[in-house]
């Protein structure tokens, strides 16, 4: 079984980011995984989104589940925790968990299911593997 890295990413809670109870609206923690993951994927992989397009590849979302926690406020400072769970032909399952700084405790977690697609026809394809030798440790 191969074992995949996990990388942190900071951030922090922004006004825009408040929805109406006063705590981050609960659309802004699929946000803030994605926004992790792509710099993600640039800093600590070497291998950008933009390296996959050239190419002729993206990679899309099929499955996106968050289990909700406790509730990230304003101005608050927290890390994204990602990294891949498993690769398989076609796509791959990216795990999370957002922790508070202050606190320590989790906000959330979960995992997107990502599928490669080809550009051109946005099929899914099956991933080549020079890519998941790449994400292997």
């Amino acid at each position: 079984m191969t074992v995949y890295s996990t990388f942190e990413t900071e951030h922090r809670v922004r006004p825009d980011d408040i929805d109406m109870f006063q705590h981050v609206h609960n659309s802004k923690y699929f946000d803030y995984v994605l926004a992790a993951r792509y710099e993600q994927m640039d800093r600590f992989y070497g291998m950008s989104m933009e390296k996959f397009m050239q190419r002729g590849f993206g990679w899309v979302v099929r499955t996106a589940h968050v289990d909700y926690k406790r509730a990230l406020t304003m101005g608050e400072y927290f890390t994204v925790r990602t990294g891949i769970e498993k690769i398989n032909d076609k796509g791959c399952r990216v795990a999370f968990t957002l922790t508070s700084k202050a606190t320590g405790k989790v906000c959330c977690d979960g995992y997107f299911d990502y599928v490669m697609i080809d550009m051109q026809t946005g099929r899914g394809v099956k991933i080549p593997e020079d890519v998941i030798e790449h994400y292997g440790i």
